[in-house]
């Protein structure tokens, strides 16, 4: 788990486990907990793809319920 300085969120990794319609996932992240995930401006416009088994990288927010995917593994 990295720090970012900008504000108080980590980024985890996981894998995707369901795909939920406009651009929401459900990860299961590597400490075994499910979270509610969007994806990230970046990467809706460049088209990335992210299916169902997907390595991620997840920033998650300050209270740790949602996250947001910024990068396919």
């Amino acid at each position: 788990m990295n720090e970012n300085k900008k504000e108080n969120t980590t980024t985890v990794s996981g894998v995707v486990i369901e795909a939920l319609p406009n651009t929401f996932f459900k990860v299961e992240l590597a400490d075994g907990k499910e979270m509610l995930t969007y994806l990230s401006g970046r990467m809706r416009k460049n088209r990335i793809r992210v299916l169902v088994g997907d390595k991620v990288e997840v920033v998650t927010d300050s209270y740790g319920s949602k996250g947001r995917v910024v990068k396919r593994l």
